[in-house]
């Protein structure tokens, strides 16, 4: 009932400020034409435009006075911004190129950006004689600028190697130690310890246990040592900051000449051989299995473990093994015969030839 008096006033109102016949029709088209636009602004969250349809609007917007802008269904900052890359794009135009120096080749750049990353305490000045010794001629300032646009300092770093590069300089005799955990079909937590080599990507497995005491934990790296003396000589041993690992388990490698070396605090990136080790021993194994308890865990993990240092090629080793077997020659097609064998029930395949 209010809505219809209120239509009826506004009708009135209309009629008694009515001029002539057009002009009325003209302004009350306006108004029908403003309250859709509104409408629509408030179903339309962000209307798509051509080209045409911007530089028809900014050219409009010139004409119209600012006070009426309202009437466009873009706010005033984006008609201003339209009518700005108008007037760019008629002062652009291209010049051709009448001298300065010449750009350096693609195998140049190519050369250069290579040197910058394999030597990252070399400086544009270095590797502008690295260059000259090759016949490249370029200024240290083109060096610097090329470097720089490739995410590459210009000049040598000084706060010595990354971590990641000081442990592929010495991976040969270093080792890392850490625990992960298995919960068994019961709910039990079960502690597994291991040591890995860095350079041979070999795992040594010690134990699991409910329980890793003091007395466990320093048995463990009896074990673990006494196996690790057959593998070759190791200086220094990777672990984290766990209470788990007990002042007598850095005293039985201490007594081999393995110096233990603490990572940072909350820096599990500092051991990233061992952490890594542990995703591919759950993604390819654990996850995938229901461990019964402490006896059916060790089980499984022997198997795997054997199946990973002699059998799994790994990516950081150019798909070799841990083991570095040595790969026969290749077989002819038509003599190529090769046979399966399943490892924990099928969950791993292993090939070669068969006799």
């Amino acid at each position: 009932m209010l809505f219809a008096l209120l239509y009826l006033l506004v009708r009135r109102a209309l009629r008694l400020a009515a001029g002539s016949a057009s002009d009325v029709h003209n302004d009350i088209e306006l108004i029908v034409l403003r309250h859709q636009l509104a409408v629509l602004k408030r179903q339309v969250g962000r209307p798509r435009l051509r080209r045409g349809d911007r530089l028809f609007m900014a050219a409009l917007s010139r004409v119209l006075p600012r006070p009426r802008w309202s009437s466009f269904v873009v706010s005033p900052q984006t008609l201003l911004r339209w009518h700005r890359e108008l007037v760019r794009r008629k002062w652009t135009y291209r010049r051709n190129a009448t001298g300065g120096r010449p750009p350096l080749a693609a195998d140049v750049r190519e050369l250069i950006v290579r040197m910058g990353r394999e030597n990252p305490r070399w400086g544009c000045v270095r590797i502008r004689g690295e260059l000259a010794k090759l016949g490249i001629r370029v200024s240290a300032t083109a060096i610097r600028t090329l470097l720089r646009r490739s995410g590459l300092g210009p000049a040598p770093r000084r706060s010595g190697p990354t971590w990641r590069e000081f442990l592929s300089a010495q991976a040969e005799g270093i080792l890392a130690a850490d625990f992960f955990t298995v919960e068994s079909i019961w709910l039990r937590t079960l502690y597994v310890c291991f040591v890995i080599e860095l350079q041979s990507r070999r795992v040594h497995l010690g134990g699991a246990t409910r329980n890793p005491a003091s007395a466990w934990v320093t048995q463990q790296a009896r074990n673990l040592s006494f196996d690790l003396t057959k593998s070759g000589t190791f200086r220094f041993l990777i672990r984290d900051r766990d209470a788990k690992y007990a002042s007598s388990f850095d005293t039985v490698f201490a007594s081999d000449g393995i110096q233990v070396i603490l990572t940072p605090v909350q820096a599990p990136r500092a051991n990233a051989f061992a952490e890594r080790w542990v995703r591919t021993v759950r993604a390819e194994c654990l996850d995938w299995t229901l461990v019964l308890g402490r006896r059916h865990l060790e089980r499984i993990l022997r198997i795997y473990v054997a199946h990973y240092n002699a059998q799994r090629p790994h990516r950081g080793l150019d798909l070799r093994t841990p083991d570095r077997r040595s790969y026969p020659a290749g077989e002819p097609l038509d003599r190529l015969r090769v046979q399966g064998r399943e490892v924990l029930g099928g969950l791993i395949h292993e090939y070669e030839h068969a006799a």
